[in-house]
C-alpha cells in the first residue's frame, strides 16, 4: 500500500515529466534538426524556418514554457509492472498540476457540449495505456508523448489495394501510401515531420501501433531488415519531394520514418500513418 507521502512524490515526478516533455525537445530530435539545417542552402526559406525552430527550442527549454502553443493530446504509456503503483488518478492529478503551473494550456474539450475541461482531465483524458514489459519497453517506465492537433489531422489510414494510387498489397504499395500521406500533408503538419507507420492490423490497432513508433529514437535501427530498408527508402523519397520545412520548399520534409507490422486478416490490408510535427515531444521517467 502506497503512503500519502509516496503518492505525493509520484504525482510530483509525473508533473515534472509533463514539464520536461512540454518544454524540452529530445536531444535526438534537436540533433536531427541541426543536421537538416546544414543541408539547406544558407538564406533559404528552409534555413530560416529551421533556425527559428532551434531558437524556439532554446527559449522554451530555458524558460520552461511549452515548445508549441498546442500542447496536444497527452498519451501516457506505463509499464505493466507499475500497475497498482502508478494509478490513473496519479496521472490526472499530475496533469492538473502541470496545467495550473502553465506547462500545459487548457486544451481539452467535451466533444458533445463544447465545454472546456480547464484542468485537462476528463473520463478519457489524458490517454493512459498499461503496456507489457518487453525489449522495447523497460520495467518501471512511464513514457509520455504529446501530439498536437495539427499533426494529428495529417495522420491517415489506407486500405490496400488502392486503385487511385496504383498500390497493391505489397511493400511497394505500402511505400506509395506513405508517400501519398506526406504529399497530402505538405506543410500543414508543421514539417519537417516524423512518421510512425503500421502495416497491417485492424483499424484500431493500426493507429495505436503507428503512434507508438513515434516513441522510437530517430537514430535507432529497425530489427527487421526489410522494414529497415523501407524506412530508409521512404525517408529519401520524401525528402526529394521539395516540400521542405513548413511546406515552404527545401531538402528536409521528414526527419525520420519508423515502421512496424502487425498480423492481419485475409480480407484487410491497412497501412496507417501517424504524422508527428517537428516538435516530437516524448520523454520517459524511471520509477
Amino acid at each position: 500500500m502506497e503512503t500519502t507521502a509516496q503518492n505525493s512524490e509520484i504525482v510530483e515526478k509525473l508533473a515534472e515529466l509533463v514539464r520536461q516533455t512540454s518544454s524540452s525537445l529530445p536531444s535526438d530530435v534537436e540533433r536531427a534538426i541541426k543536421a537538416a539545417l546544414r543541408k539547406e542552402d544558407k538564406g533559404s526559406s528552409a534555413a530560416v524556418v529551421l533556425n527559428t525552430i532551434l531558437d524556439n527550442v532554446k527559449l522554451a527549454r530555458k524558460s520552461s514554457t511549452p515548445l508549441c502553443q498546442d500542447t496536444g493530446t497527452l498519451t501516457f504509456f506505463v509499464s505493466s509492472d507499475l500497475r497498482g503503483k502508478v494509478m490513473p488518478e496519479h496521472i490526472k492529478e499530475a496533469v492538473a498540476l502541470a496545467t495550473k503551473h502553465g506547462w500545459l494550456r487548457k486544451n481539452t474539450i467535451d466533444s458533445v457540449t463544447g465545454k472546456s475541461y480547464d484542468d485537462n482531465c476528463a473520463a478519457s483524458a489524458p490517454v493512459i495505456h498499461y503496456v507489457e514489459v518487453s525489449e522495447s519497453f523497460e520495467r518501471g517506465t512511464v513514457t509520455l508523448i504529446m501530439k498536437g492537433g495539427g499533426s494529428e489531422n495529417m495522420s491517415r489510414q489506407y486500405s490496400l489495394p488502392d486503385s487511385d494510387l496504383g498500390a497493391g498489397r505489397d511493400i511497394d504499395g505500402v511505400r506509395k501510401c506513405v508517400l501519398d500521406a506526406v504529399y497530402k500533408a505538405q506543410g500543414y503538419g508543421c514539417a519537417p515531420g516524423v512518421l510512425g507507420v503500421c502495416i497491417g492490423g485492424d483499424r484500431a490497432t493500426g493507429y495505436e501501433t503507428a503512434k507508438m513508433q513515434l516513441l522510437r529514437s530517430l537514430g535507432d535501427k529497425n530489427v527487421d531488415p526489410k522494414l529497415r530498408a523501407l524506412e530508409r527508402e521512404i525517408l529519401l523519397d520524401a525528402n526529394s519531394l521539395g516540400i521542405g520545412p513548413m511546406g515552404l520548399g527545401g531538402k528536409t520534409t521528414l526527419l525520420g520514418v519508423k515502421i512496424s507490422a502487425r498480423p492481419r486478416v485475409p480480407a484487410s490490408f491497412f497501412v496507417t500513418v501517424a504524422y508527428m510535427c517537428w516538435a516530437v515531444r516524448r520523454r520517459s521517467l524511471k520509477l
